[in-house]
């Protein structure tokens, strides 16, 4: 991935802390889950102070899902964005990443067209802000 914006960095943190408080409203969470939250944590430059903060904030509850259109698609997009930094995408990201976009109210799916529309972008070197436009424009389209 090309170098994010500090306001890139800030979106993805909010969309990476959203996750990490989905998670505490669950009764469990799958161990094979935790490697790959906490190296999101560090691949975003967040310490162990920013952890216990996050842990400390109330459960992702309806109040704190976006209820806009565009900040759902936003939020699912800057979470793509944060699997595509080390330029590994596993298959434990995906499932965290698509149980996320359940709870945002869209389908599963979501999470590979939003990956196939970055890595394309990013290999064909198209800027960011023309990506962000372009998937939000399709969300739009196909009626998410």
């Amino acid at each position: 991935m090309t170098s994010l914006s500090k306001e890139q960095i800030d979106s993805i943190r909010k969309s990476y802390l959203n996750i990490v408080a989905m998670f505490q409203s669950e009764e469990k969470v799958p161990g094979r889950f935790l490697p790959c939250l906490l190296m999101w944590g560090a691949d975003i430059g967040l310490d162990a102070e920013d952890i216990r903060q996050a842990r400390s904030q109330p459960p992702l509850s309806q109040s704190s899902i976006p209820s806009d259109k565009v900040e759902k698609v936003e939020a699912m997009y800057h979470l793509v964005q944060m699997i595509c930094m080390d330029h590994v995408v596993e298959d434990v990201e995906l499932e965290i990443a698509s149980i996320y976009a359940e709870k945002l109210g869209f389908r599963r799916s979501l999470v590979s067209d939003l990956l196939k529309s970055i890595v394309t972008a990013d290999t064909d070197g198209t800027p960011a802000g023309d990506v962000r436009r372009q998937v939000i424009d399709f969300m739009k389209l196909h009626g998410e």
